[in-house]
């Protein structure tokens, strides 16, 4: 019998298998890895084809991480911690984005001088000067426009940063609650405190949201303030130059562009919160429909579109709806669709049958493309067929008509293809009131002052800024106007001075508005009428203990009628107003396109030829030389050269092309 042998070479064991957290299968150790993601064990195939968690096992592999890093090593520890701001990153992204404009408009500056050869030098010299101001003016609008746009766009990130580390969060707790529920699966209790637990956790990053939509429109309202407000008094300024008023203007549309947006975002957010309610009261129904109708008349004709407004029946004297947010639904889309279309006519058609009303918006622009159309009210989206993008928005007003026409119960529907214009089509439940008398809105004029005693305001802001601009509104119409830096501040005031109102600011340090208005009514240091100037849109119309009301509630940038408004309301005032100089009518305002004389179809195409070079120095020329030569073009003449001045070059292409069409007519 031979010997037994003893074998010394290790045997291999069978790797134990581990299980994958996504696909739920088995795989050996080599093919698996620990994710830091899904906190647990995920296959290679698994790691390849989920990428929605940005490489969490590798950090230092993003460029910004890389950045930070030579960041670190190259400044001092202080430098890196200042700059790795916000504010130090807006002030990095301008002073790259400022001397950039500034060389741009150099560079324009001397290739427009070097175009001045056939002048003396005198007038060489007076042209040159006349340039360059007109130069500094639009750098310093756009360094404005560029500031608030730079800050924004901080922010903007800073928010996507917060979103993205709220949404691993988020993922990271629901992986949680599902290993909990896979390995105790026989455990009911856990099970609903697992839900428990996701409930919460959704509650809390939808108050996360909403707190921080609170705070960016906090921190855009509060420079928004002074601006928009200082333009307001500089535009109601008869001492301001023409061209300066010009500049003022370009300021303040800025202003309320990002106005727009920011009442936009807060739109959407109170409807998806479920905080926006409706003011329903009885509405004059077809005077409202035709201001409607004549406002975008006027704005179709500048582009040289026919719009047509056709009603179908017979329209009730007054129904009962928010007239706000109805006005703002038909606004939106009638807009959109003249601001989209080049070419054409926008129909806006309205039919009412038992107490439903039928709005129909029809155009002839690009359209939108089929597999666009179920995202046409996203938040932010914009079509992409042609010319769809050319003009100026935000994507959020088909959006913000879209849940307004769902929250008042009615529908939207859309009809479009490419090329072929697109058809919105509207339903809303109005009741037609018959007894009821709806309030007609009355022209604003300008309040100069008030009858009666002087009246005190006492203000109480910690921005010196917002009091300085409240003060300059209201000390010049006849106020006594006393100012307070803080809660502590106006309690010791009132000790010696008892004002009419007081206009308080919310977000103050040491006592807030809130705490300082109870104290004030606590201690009966004062009885007069409190209105909340603040920029904290949320909470306006919420319940508290201080006894303010909605309508005590004036949001930043405050607008000077609201704010006279509720003081005439508040304090019982008759107003004093500037006496109206009679104006006579203008009727090239609202005349035609096609009621104008127009020039030889050879003049028609060099201008033609103009437009699409943007040659805005040859387009004023060839103007010049047809008004000189043809007496009876003036209107027409006039017509463009507005258009030209406001640089809208796609209306001035609409009004040649209806032009050619008429003149080749027989």
């Amino acid at each position: 019998m031979p010997p037994l042998s003893v074998r010394t070479e290790p045997v291999e064991v069978p790797a134990r298998l581990q299980h994958c957290t996504i696909c739920e299968r088995e795989y050996e150790p080599d093919d698996m890895a620990y994710c830091p993601a899904y906190l647990g064990h995920i296959c290679s195939l698994c790691c390849s084809l989920d990428a929605r968690c940005n490489d969490m096992c590798k950090p230092e592999a993003s460029w910004s991480a890389q950045w930070q890093a030579a960041a670190r090593a190259l400044l001092p520890g202080p430098w890196w911690t200042r700059l790795n701001t916000e504010l130090g990153r807006y002030l990095l992204l301008m002073s790259a984005i400022v001397p950039l404009l500034g060389l741009l408009f150099y560079m324009i500056y001397q290739h427009e001088l070097r175009q001045i050869v056939d002048l003396g030098d005198g007038a060489r010299d007076a042209l040159a000067q006349g340039i360059g101001l007109g130069f500094m003016k639009v750098y310093a609008a756009l360094v404005v426009v560029s500031a608030i746009v730079t800050w924004w766009l901080v922010l903007t990130h800073k928010s996507r940063q917060v979103a993205q580390e709220e949404s691993n969060r988020q993922t990271q707790a629901l992986n949680e609650q599902a290993r909990a529920l896979r390995d105790e699966i026989e455990s009911h209790q856990r099970t609903d405190e697992a839900l428990q637990q996701a409930k919460r956790s959704a509650e809390l990053a939808n108050q996360a949201k909403s707190r921080y939509i609170s705070a960016i429109s906090h921190e855009l309202r509060t420079p928004l303030n002074s601006i928009i407000g200082y333009a307001q008094l500089l535009d109601e300024d008869e001492s301001v130059p023409p061209h300066r008023k010009q500049a003022v203007s370009v300021i303040r549309r800025g202003g309320d562009h990002l106005l727009s947006l920011i009442e936009g975002t807060l739109d959407i957010a109170r409807i998806e919160g479920g905080k926006l309610t409706l003011d329903v009261k009885p509405m004059r129904f077809q005077e409202c429909m035709q201001q409607i109708a004549r406002m975008f008349e006027l704005q179709a004709a500048g582009k040289g579109l026919a719009f047509r407004h056709e009603v179908q029946g017979t329209l009730p004297e007054v129904v009962r709806t928010d007239e706000k947010r109805m006005r703002q639904i038909l606004i939106n889309v009638i807009g959109n669709a003249v601001k989209f279309t080049s070419v054409g006519h926008v129909v806006f058609r309205l039919s009412y049958a038992r107490e439903m009303a039928v709005f129909e918006i029809e155009d002839t622009g690009p359209g939108i493309a089929a597999h666009e159309i179920e995202q046409v009210f996203e938040p932010f989206a914009r079509g992409s067929a042609s010319g769809a993008t050319s003009g100026s928005g935000t994507g959020l007003g088909l959006t913000i008509s879209k849940m307004l026409t769902d929250l008042m119960g009615g529908e939207m529907t859309v009809r479009s293809a490419t090329g072929e214009g697109s058809l919105f089509r509207i339903r809303l439940f109005l009741p037609e009131v018959r007894a009821a008398v709806a309030e007609r809105e009355l022209p604003r004029l300008q309040r100069i002052g008030y009858a009666g005693v002087r009246r005190s305001v006492l203000v109480v802001d910690n921005e010196e800024v917002d009091r300085d601009l409240l003060v300059k509104v209201l000390a010049p119409l006849g106020f006594d106007v006393r100012c307070a830096a803080s809660g502590h501040e106006c309690l010791a005031l009132l000790d010696s001075f008892q004002p009419d109102a007081i206009l308080m600011d919310l977000a103050m340090p040491g006592i807030d508005g809130w705490e300082t208005i109870r104290r004030l009514r606590a201690q009966g240091l004062s009885r007069a009428p409190v209105a909340i100037v603040s920029a904290n849109a949320f909470d306006k119309g919420l319940d508290n203990d201080a006894g303010i009301a909605a309508a005590d509630f004036v949001l930043k940038p405050v607008r000077k009628a609201e704010l006279l408004d509720w003081l005439g309301r508040a304090l019982a005032l008759e107003w004093l107003h500037a006496p109206q100089p009679i104006v006579a009518a203008a009727p090239t305002a609202a005349m035609a396109p096609g009621e104008f004389v127009y020039p030889s179809a050879e003049r028609l195409h060099a201008l033609g030829e103009m437009v699409d070079l943007g040659y805005f120095r040859g387009i004023v020329t060839l103007l010049d030389a047809i008004d000189a030569e043809a007496p009876q073009c003036a209107r027409f003449v006039a017509h463009l050269r507005e258009l030209a001045r406001q640089f809208q070059l796609d209306a001035m292409s609409g009004v040649l092309r209806k032009a050619c069409d008429a003149s080749v007519a027989p």
